[in-house]
C-alpha cells in the first residue's frame, strides 16, 4: 500500500496495523491499516486536507455501538479521544451546553443537572459519545439527540469546516441525512430548559437505576442490536424467536460465544470467546428467524464495519 507512506505528518499519533478490538466494547475485530489520533481540532483539519482522496477514512469514537469485523478496517480510521475533543462547557445565559466528539453523553448530561437544565437527562442512559449521538440521532426512553441539538461543526473529507443546524441533519429514527463518514465533528451545541437541580438529578438517578436494572451494561455488548420495527419491540420479536440466551457460533462450534443477553433480548453479547463474525452471524440469524416466523423486518442498529475474516 503506496498511501501508507504517503501520509501527511500529524502532531498526534499515526499507529500502523492496529488492532481495534481494544477499542469497542465487543473487545473483537481485527486491525485498521492506519490508526489516526490526532492532537487536536487543527491537527484534524490539517490531516483531512492532505489526505489523498483515494484513501477511505473511518470514523471511531468509543466503540459502543460497532461491530469491527475480523478482516480489520481499510484505510484511515480517525479516532478523535482525549481532553482535546472532550471537553464540555456550559453557556447559562444562553442555557446552551457545548461538548467535543469525544464528550461521553452522561457527561453531557450531567454538566446540564449541574448548571440546571432540564431536557437532557436521557443523555444519562446512551452508552456513547457526542459524536455517536450525531451520527445515528441517539436516543433512550422517549428522547432523541434531534430534541436537543441547536447545532455542530467540524471538518468535511477534504478539511473543510462545516457548520449544521438541527434541521440540516434531517432527523429521524436513528438515522440522520448527514452521508457517513462525511463529517468529523469537533463541537456540538445542545439546549435545555432551566430547572431545580435537584430534581434534574432525579430524574438522571431514575434512569441510571432503570437502565441498570434492565440492561446487561457489564457485559461486553454493544447496546440495542436492533432498531425497533414500527408498532414492535425488537427485544419481544427475538424473545418469542427463541433466541433469549442462546449461544451461537458462526463456525458451528460447540457452546459458541456470541448470544443474546437472558436479561435483555435486544443486547448482544460477547460472553468471551465470541468472532466479530460469531456477532454479525447471530444478528443476522436471528433477523432471518424473526422475518420468516412474523413477517417482520428488524434491521441491525449497531454498526458493522471492516472486512469479513478469511
Amino acid at each position: 500500500m503506496t498511501w501508507k507512506t504517503q501520509l501527511p505528518t500529524v502532531r498526534g499519533k499515526l499507529l500502523f496495523d492496529e488492532p481495534l478490538g481494544p477499542f469497542t466494547w465487543f473487545r473483537v475485530g481485527g486491525p485498521a491499516d492506519v490508526l489516526f489520533l490526532p492532537a487536536d481540532a487543527d491537527d484534524l483539519r490539517d490531516f483531512l486536507s492532505a489526505l489523498p482522496d483515494e484513501v477511505p477514512v473511518q470514523a471511531l469514537g468509543v466503540g459502543s455501538n460497532v461491530i469491527i469485523r475480523d478482516g480489520g478496517v481499510e484505510g484511515v480510521v480517525i479516532r478523535c479521544a482525549g481532553r482535546a475533543f472532550g471537553e464540555v462547557t456550559v453557556d447559562v445565559e444562553e442555557n446552551l451546553i457545548i461538548a467535543g466528539p469525544a464528550a461521553l453523553d452522561a457527561s453531557v448530561a450531567r454538566a446540564a443537572a449541574k448548571a440546571g437544565l432540564t431536557g437532557l437527562e436521557f443523555f444519562v442512559g446512551i452508552p456513547g459519545t457526542v459524536g455517536g449521538a450525531l451520527t445515528m440521532n441517539a436516543g433512550c426512553y422517549g428522547r432523541e439527540t434531534k430534541d436537543i441539538l441547536v447545532s455542530a461543526w467540524g471538518y468535511d473529507r477534504t478539511g473543510e469546516i462545516r457548520v449544521w443546524d438541527n434541521a440540516d441533519f434531517g432527523f429521524t429514527y436513528r438515522h440522520t441525512q448527514v452521508p457517513a463518514n462525511s463529517m468529523f465533528w469537533v463541537q456540538a451545541m445542545f439546549r435545555g430548559t432551566p430547572d431545580d437541580p435537584a430534581d434534574v438529578r432525579d430524574r438522571m438517578a431514575e434512569i441510571t437505576a432503570r437502565r441498570e436494572t434492565t440492561q446487561p451494561i457489564r457485559e461486553k455488548t454493544g447496546g440495542s442490536t436492533f432498531k425497533n420495527p414500527p408498532g414492535h419491540s425488537s427485544w419481544k420479536l427475538v424473545d418469542e424467536a427463541g433466541w433469549r440466551g442462546k449461544r451461537f457460533s458462526a463456525s458451528g462450534k460447540e457452546g459458541g460465544g456470541a448470544m443474546f443477553s437472558p436479561l435483555h433480548s435486544n443486547f448482544l453479547i460477547n460472553t468471551g470467546e465470541a468472532t466479530a463474525a460469531d456477532l454479525e452471524g447471530l444478528g443476522d440469524t436471528v433477523r432471518a428467524d424473526v422475518l420468516a416466523k412474523t413477517g417482520i423486518h428488524l434491521d441491525w442498529e449497531i454498526k458493522r464495519i471492516g472486512r469479513p475474516g478469511t
